[in-house]
């Protein structure tokens, strides 16, 4: 019982880390335009900090546009001058009611950049995968020791830990992959 616990939980914690890595790849701008560019962007709405999708519609008409049509009009200079400062390096274009950002062609430079970023939070994602292992592994060694599990319940539990990490790992591959691809689309 104590060795299905601890699998369920680490999976899930696993499962957690490879949806965190799958949102942080997202917000890093490839080529195309994506509304998760711009969630990291927060605006001050009313004095709280707030998503730009929660006060203005973010569409996507072409590929290398983003529009955002905030729901109040005093909000166009707030959301246009927080793109302006992020890191993001876009410049808003502004008219009565909406907001267009263009993004333009990335540099090969500036694409083996953006790989490397990706690379490095995968690295983080692998890191807290590994983690997980660890203490799991841990967790059913020290169950073992308790004598609330055999040793034989021990050795399965370590296997399916290694089983479910490798799963997880191969997981992580195909994510960093993806959006290694997606990068140096041209």
């Amino acid at each position: 019982m104590a060795n299905e616990e601890i699998l369920d939980t680490m999976e899930s914690k696993m499962n957690k880390a490879v949806e965190f890595l799958r949102q942080d790849l997202a917000a890093l701008r490839a080529g195309r335009a994506t509304p998760a560019l711009l969630n990291k962007i927060k605006v001050d709405y009313y004095g709280t900090p707030t998503p730009i999708n929660q006060v203005a519609n973010v569409s996507v008409p072409e590929p290398r546009t983003i529009v955002i049509q905030p729901w109040e009009k005093n909000m166009l200079k707030v959301i246009s001058k927080a793109i302006m400062t992020s890191d993001l390096g876009l410049n808003p274009n502004t008219d009565s009611s909406v907001i267009r950002l263009n993004l333009p062609q990335l540099t090969e430079d500036r694409r083996k950049e953006l790989v490397k970023t990706a690379r490095k939070t995968t690295e983080e994602a692998r890191v807290s995968v590994r983690n997980l292992r660890r203490d799991a592994i841990e967790s059913i060694k020290k169950a073992e020791k308790a004598k609330t599990i055999t040793e034989d319940d021990s050795k399965e539990g370590q296997t399916k830990v290694q089983k479910i990490h490798d799963k997880v790992m191969v997981e992580i591959d195909k994510v960093i992959e993806a959006k290694e691809k997606e990068i140096m689309e041209v």
